[in-house]
């Protein structure tokens, strides 16, 4: 059987990642061997390659999929040969087979393609930590979502309707808005003085919550933007690192929350991770939540589509199929 994976022989851009041929792995124990039918791509691992983050050359990105279980290590239990299982703590998942531990894998419900679940794990718990933990949107609050075309943002949408709140969210391109409408936003924003549409359309109170994956270029509008204790979630930094904040703001714009999450924190548990991964799967069996795959690649395109990704020119979820 062919098998193949995608390596960084070095640090460098896109051209670095390159097909080669590997070994089928044996799993060992409390793994499973799984043939990968998705691999979700996160901007992460542009990083990875790209030696922002430090990483060992040669080096196979990858860290979410979805396939079939194809043998057991010593020790397995729960899962059997045929099993379709997901991950989004995985390594080297730029392949055509990897090894995952048993103890993070989670089944594929019936019904959910395997496409979708290598496309869902990584934004789709996100998302959920998002809008039940970092602040739980309730019915009846305003929420400002950046990047709504976005794979999280069309998310955040999504779940924040399914709550009840209204939802503001921004975009950058008419096309970009589309989408975010289509996903349920009641208020499509172009990024250009935020804050004055969102007052106008608030009546001058603000939004209870913004979530802000985008960073440096929108984090001024989003506190601008917020409610008297009103919440800030800043949850990335697509356009760069926020600067140092003077936390008088805060005391400025009417006694905001900021806060900074990353997603290891909010799952520190089995019991947690059962709960999100549960939950978002159930929501996507039961046509509640639809996951947008925006561009799919041929395992051998890797490194376009680290190029198509880190040119902002994707929408939802790239996925990479072998």
């Amino acid at each position: 059987m062919t098998s193949h994976k995608v390596v960084a022989s070095k640090a460098g851009g896109p051209e670095v990642l390159e097909l080669v041929p590997m070994s089928i792995p044996a799993p060992g124990p409390g793994q499973l061997l799984v043939k990968v039918a998705a691999t979700g791509i996160n901007f992460i691992e542009t990083y990875r390659r790209a030696g922002v983050y430090a990483v060992d050359y040669p080096f196979v990105p990858g860290s979410e999929c979805a396939g079939t279980v194809q043998a057991l290590g010593e020790g397995v239990i729960g899962f059997e040969i045929g099993d379709r299982v997901a991950t989004m703590w995985g390594k080297q998942t730029y392949a055509t087979h990897t090894l995952i531990g048993s103890s993070k894998a989670v089944p594929v419900p019936a019904g959910v393609p395997l496409e979708t679940a290598g496309a869902m794990m990584s934004q789709g718990i996100t998302a959920h930590y998002l809008v039940n933990s970092c602040y739980e949107v309730k019915a009846g609050e305003a929420v400002l979502i950046h990047a709504g075309a976005g794979g999280v943002g069309r998310l955040l949408i999504q779940m924040s309707k399914l709550r009840g709140a209204t939802v503001f969210a921004t975009t950058s391109t008419p096309a970009k808005a589309g989408i975010a409408r289509a996903a349920g936003a009641d208020y499509v924003l172009n990024y250009e003085d935020v804050p004055t549409s969102v007052r106008e359309l608030t009546d001058s109170r603000g939004v209870d919550v913004v979530f802000d994956g985008v960073g440096k270029d929108t984090f001024d509008g989003s506190l601008a933007s917020l409610k008297v204790r009103g919440t800030m979630v800043l949850f990335g930094g697509s356009s760069g690192p926020v600067p140092p904040v003077q936390l008088q703001r805060l005391n400025t714009h009417g006694s905001l929350y900021v806060t900074r999450p990353k997603t290891g924190d909010y799952l520190r548990t089995d019991e947690e991770r059962r709960w999100r991964t549960t939950e978002v799967f159930d929501l996507v069996a039961a046509g509640k939540l639809d996951i947008h795959i925006g561009s799919r690649f041929p395992l051998a395109e890797a490194a376009a589509a680290h190029a198509a990704l880190e040119g902002r020119a994707t929408t939802g979820k790239t996925i990479l199929v072998p």
